[in-house]
């Protein structure tokens, strides 16, 4: 990608020159998880990277890329084949060292764009942690939540969010790769107490992930497009780049 700092892409004489304009470094934070039988594992992981990737270029020359953090909090899904969970503190020990070692060459600001949503909670106790203790500006966001509006003008599924026509259409636009295309399902929904655990019930809670779904997936991928992920991406695109913006 042509006019952005990556820094996996970067020679250190290269990073020195960069480093006289960069003012953020953005750290894509993703999940080694299933994604039922039609996303690939490395899924989340991967569209962080892909909208890392595009943030830069938008905020060039004042942002860095840093690698990708492809593992997250995922024991939800442990049952699943595959699956490899970090916990919590491990994400944070992570997050402090790569901003303890880039703060040493002078950035202070941090973005986490996170497309994991297991990986929220551990990030609200990162931004309380480390600002006070690195004397950094950290901040989170989660790829596409931003375009929420969008989602609910396009996505016809009251349960979705994992494996589902929104995150499939998003792969589907910026990484398609990771989809099997041929092998698209409709989540596998069974009852069960998880849905007395969800956001918005008087009570929340731990659920193993096939409590609520047999085949691993939300919603309907079937339903999803090329066209739904385009318009989804490239608005919280536009939202993130001007919010970052904002705070520079």
């Amino acid at each position: 990608m042509s006019n952005a700092y990556i820094l996996t892409q970067m020679t250190w004489p290269e990073v020195e020159a960069a480093l006289k304009t960069v003012k953020i470094a953005i750290i894509p934070l993703g999940a080694h998880e299933q994604h039922g039988p039609h996303m690939v594992e490395s899924c989340d992981a991967v569209l962080a990277e892909e909208m890392g990737k595009r943030l830069t270029a938008r905020l060039y020359p004042e942002a860095l890329l840093t690698p990708t953090i492809n593992m997250g909090v995922s024991p939800h899904h442990l049952h699943f084949p595959g699956t490899i969970s970090l916990e919590p503190s491990t994400v944070i020990a992570i997050l402090r060292d790569i901003i303890k070692s880039l703060k040493s060459q002078g950035i202070e600001k941090f973005l986490v764009i996170n497309s994991h949503g297991g990986n929220q909670a551990t990030l609200g106790v990162a931004a309380d942690t480390l600002t006070a203790e690195l004397g950094v500006s950290f901040f989170y966001a989660k790829t596409t939540a931003s375009a929420k509006d969008v989602m609910d003008k396009r996505i016809e599924s009251k349960l979705y969010g994992h494996s589902c026509d929104r995150e499939v259409s998003e792969a589907m636009y910026l990484a398609p790769h990771l989809v099997r295309p041929d092998q698209l399902e409709k989540g596998d929904i069974q009852e069960g107490r998880w849905k007395k655990l969800r956001p918005g019930s008087p009570i929340q809670g731990f659920y193993y992930y096939e409590e609520m779904t047999r085949n691993g997936c939300i919603g309907d991928a079937t339903k999803a497009s090329r066209d739904i992920g385009e318009e989804i991406v490239e608005t919280a695109l536009e939202r993130l780049t001007q919010a970052v913006r904002d705070m520079l």
